[in-house]
């Protein structure tokens, strides 16, 4: 079709429809991809969005179990911000996280990159260290109350056996040693995860950085600063994420060890908000500690993936699918 302007004639574009094809094969993607995450998303309403929400409505209420709810408005929150005791398992929450990070991050990290290796006994070696890890939290506490228990337990025979008093300690009893005991079991139990995680990195790295870095002449503590870190960045934040968020929910070891005593010095939001649900039942003042315990994992993982840029991070081998 063609209209004329001062004498001249101008094509006017027609409407081709090019963009309706494309459209309708992004709106099938989208379903796509809505159905094949639709499990996923099914099971994270039912066991995270709801609770979570359950929580919070429970958190406004009185409730025994036994009696009918009752309205409480923001008294239990009232209560929280002027409870010490939640102030105070608060602050253990957060030491047990960072010393928690702290030590089990270099450790796996130096063990994950051990364990990569292709040598069949570093092969051995990584099935030896994942244990820990397939044994039972409840088990492995047990285990090591036999172990550290004064007069009796298994440290304390072998210290009177070797004639080693230094080991012949209230391990589980000392205000100024069981929280750092407690730090130590746990990490014990849980660096194996990480050690595969970044055993996993490690390998992803590609041989050729590796080789372009040994032509330029770098020695393998700066092959390790210059290509190993680097590379492992979006891995140290899957790590520390799994670590921070995880810490807060350590319970059963320290309920079966220590109840989180002694003097309170292991008593955590988790071990707090346990006794003042099931001991004093009031739940309604729980499920502030409960929701206060979420949305702390919340802003521990949100921070990592903002602060690291994890949220826009690129597959290295991307354009293969």
């Amino acid at each position: 079709m063609t209209m004329t302007t001062s004498g001249r004639s101008v094509a006017r574009p027609r409407a081709t429809g090019a963009g309706v094809p494309a459209l309708s094969g992004r709106r099938q993607r989208l379903r796509a991809d809505l159905a094949g995450l639709s499990p996923a998303l099914v099971l994270y309403a039912a066991f995270i969005v709801v609770p979570m929400f359950l929580a919070l409505f429970l958190s406004f209420t009185n409730w025994d179990v036994i009696g009918k709810l009752h309205w409480a408005g923001f008294a239990n929150w009232s209560r929280f911000f002027s409870d010490p005791g939640a102030h105070h398992s608060l602050v253990v929450t957060f030491e047990l996280a960072g010393l928690s990070w702290v030590i089990q991050t270099p450790l796996a990290m130096a063990l994950g990159l051990f364990v990569a290796g292709a040598q069949r006994y570093r092969a051995f070696y990584s099935a030896v260290y994942v244990v820990p890890l397939l044994m039972s939290t409840a088990g492995l506490a047990l285990m090591w109350q036999g172990v550290l228990t004064p007069s009796f337990g298994g440290l304390a025979s072998v210290a009177s056996s070797l004639h080693l008093s230094f080991l012949n300690r209230n391990w589980l009893g000392s205000p100024d040693l069981t929280f750092y005991v407690i730090v130590a079991i746990i990490a014990w139990q849980f660096v194996p995860l990480h050690t595969l995680i970044y055993q996993g990195g490690r390998r992803a790295i590609p041989a050729e950085l590796y080789d372009a870095a040994k032509v330029d002449g770098a020695s393998v503590r700066q092959a390790f600063r210059h290509v190993t870190l680097p590379n492992l960045r979006y891995t140290i934040v899957t790590s520390s994420t799994l670590i921070l968020v995880g810490s807060l929910t350590y319970f059963d070891i320290i309920y079966i060890l220590t109840l989180g005593g002694p003097d309170n010095r292991t008593m955590v939001l988790a071990m707090d908000m346990y006794n003042v649900g099931f001991t004093e039942t009031t739940f309604g003042y729980a499920s502030v500690l409960a929701v206060v315990l979420g949305l702390i994992g919340v802003v521990f993982a949100v921070g990592l993936v903002r602060f690291t840029g994890f949220g826009t991070m690129r597959s290295n081998q991307e354009g293969i699918f």
